[in-house]
């Protein structure tokens, strides 16, 4: 394949290998030239392109995508049509996302023009969130290494969703003077939350005293008529003699684990009675934070019941995200100075969306113009000039041109892929892509025009106030709104988000205390048609100038 620079008459049939616009006319990257295409691209006052011309045998990045898609047979996992090279995958049932590690780094080293990236093996997944993606990464490939990677990601075991299968489960908590009611009656409600999206229920719940005596009973009994047991002590296992193992031994059953590499979560007990497994749970497990009984959890819903040899290897990532509620942090939050300077936001500007509200004649909202100025750009500057540390610009939809717009600004752009799956997933793209001294995400949504920075930097100094450990929400007196600062605590809950749905789930959670900060209406006045650009006193793209001058 030939890639360069070729004078217009020798471009015919060749492949933009960038996005071209002059005048009225605008061509996508990939797009094939035709001559009417040129004379449009001269008249313009260009003489020259980039271009790529493809050999005998070379195959077109959208269609190498869709030979790609086409030959993988993972079970539970479909793709989706190829754009600009790349294909995502997603799983079409709940369950377990098993990706087979040496056939995917073979499948990497055919070719780096041809990748797959997925998520993490044992992954637990819902129906309709995506699992990997596909992509070519130049204009074309050499169909013969092309031919290669087709025979290897046809591999059924490539990839993989193994679906979760409903289960009736019962829960058995131990009883101490130290306990209380309260904290039991939560458990039960979150572990019901945690069966839910496998199909399964919990369907009997047992108290009873703190020895193994008491405990072995109920196992033994619910062991007759369950699919699944869990166990919560009232008291921490210490030992493998300790009340929950030797409380299944005593019910006939097998102690496969006491103790696990991953923390939270690494007082965990397995075994089994038969064929019923028991999960002796951490005290973690009590929060609905992820930690390692989910872990296990995950591969027991999906039919698979792990080793003592799969738990001993879950140490590598299994330093999972600091639970806030825990009587005792592994690391507390120290502040270098009286007033917290430390305690450092980044800023996640979201910029994927469609903006589908608009309708096509009117263009995208983020390129509408307000004083002269282009939407994207004028928040993007504000966020630069307010006190945050970074600003992350998450951008999808006609991706290209809003990051064309923020050239110059010092602005860091992470592209989301899956932008049409929903805000999860450009929250999670923006939140991966702040750096790891960052205290809290303050989450700007690209349609709010009226905010300034001192209304961000209100923000930022109230997080500070509340040392970093509270959600932050701006308000316009009782009417709540955004933005919204997250603290580093909830990353981990976010990124666990799926579909259209954003900070809104977390703050309604209650798992975060939530300070509301008054900015005034700025905290409510977005722009999602043509009549709301018009009425914040903007110009939408279809009439406003391309640079928005």
């Amino acid at each position: 394949m030939f890639y360069g620079s070729v004078p217009l008459r020798e471009a015919e049939g060749t492949v933009l290998a960038h996005s071209l616009r002059t005048g009225s006319l605008r061509l996508k990257k990939g797009h094939v030239l035709t001559a009417g295409d040129l004379e449009a691209i001269g008249q313009g006052g260009i003489s020259t392109v980039i271009v790529a011309r493809l050999d005998d045998g070379d195959v077109g990045e959208d269609a190498a995508a869709d030979t790609l898609a086409a030959a993988f047979t993972g079970a539970h996992i479909r793709a989706a049509n190829a754009s600009t090279g790349r294909v995502n995958l997603f799983a079409t049932q709940a369950g377990l996302f098993c990706p087979d590690r040496g056939l995917i780094d073979g499948f990497n080293r055919i070719d780096p023009a041809i990748t797959y990236a997925c998520l993490a093996e044992h992954v637990a997944v819902q129906a309709g969130e995506m699992v990997a993606t596909i992509k070519i990464i130049p204009l074309a490939v050499a169909g013969v290494t092309l031919e290669q990677a087709g025979r290897v990601i046809a591999d059924p075991g490539f990839s993989r969703v193994a679906p979760f299968k409903p289960v009736r489960a019962g829960l058995i908590a131990t009883m101490l003077p130290t306990l209380k009611t309260s904290v039991m009656d939560k458990t039960r409600e979150r572990l019901a939350v945690r069966l839910a999206p496998s199909g399964s229920s919990l369907v009997e719940e047992s108290r009873v005293a703190h020895t193994a005596e008491a405990v072995a009973a109920e196992i033994a009994r619910m062991a007759a008529g369950l699919e699944m047991i869990m166990v919560f002590g009232a008291s921490a296992v210490t030992d493998p003699e300790d009340v929950i193992p030797a409380a299944i031994r005593k019910a006939g059953g097998h102690v496969e684990r006491v103790g696990m590499p991953v923390d939270p979560g690494n007082l965990l007990v397995l075994g089994t009675v038969g064929d019923v497994p028991v999960i002796g749970a951490p005290g973690c497990a009590r929060s609905p934070k992820e930690n390692g009984f989910d872990w296990v959890l995950a591969r027991l819903l999906a039919g698979q019941m792990p080793s003592t040899a799969d738990i001993a290897a879950m140490g590598v990532g299994g330093l999972l995200t600091e639970i806030v509620t825990r009587p005792q942090l592994r690391q507390p939050v120290v502040k270098s100075n009286p007033d917290g300077a430390d305690l450092s936001v980044g800023i996640v500007l979201l910029a994927a969306g469609r903006a589908s509200r608009m309708g096509e004649a009117a263009g995208h909202k983020l390129l509408a113009v307000f004083d002269g100025e282009l939407l994207i750009r004028r928040l993007a500057r504000m966020a630069m000039s307010s006190t945050a540390r970074q600003t992350v610009v998450v951008t999808g939809y006609r991706g290209e041109d809003i990051a064309a717009q923020l050239d110059g600004l010092g602005v860091h752009l992470a592209h989301n892929p899956a932008f049409e799956s929903g805000m999860a997933s450009s929250l999670k793209c923006g939140l991966g892509a702040l750096d790891e001294t960052s205290a809290g995400a303050l989450i700007l949504l690209g349609d709010m025009p009226a905010l300034t920075a001192a209304h961000l930097d209100r923000l930022i100094a109230r997080f500070v106030e509340h040392q970093g450990r509270a959600i932050i929400r701006a308000c316009d007196g009782e009417r709540r709104g955004n933005p919204v600062i997250l603290p580093r605590a909830a990353f981990a809950e976010a990124m666990a988000l799926t579909g259209d749905v954003g900070a809104r789930a977390l703050i309604e959670s209650g798992v975060f205390p939530v300070v509301d900060v008054e900015i005034g209406p700025a905290a409510r006045l977005d722009v999602d048609t043509p009549e709301a650009v018009r009425a914040a006193g903007g110009v939408t793209e279809s009439t406003g100038s391309a640079d928005g001058q």
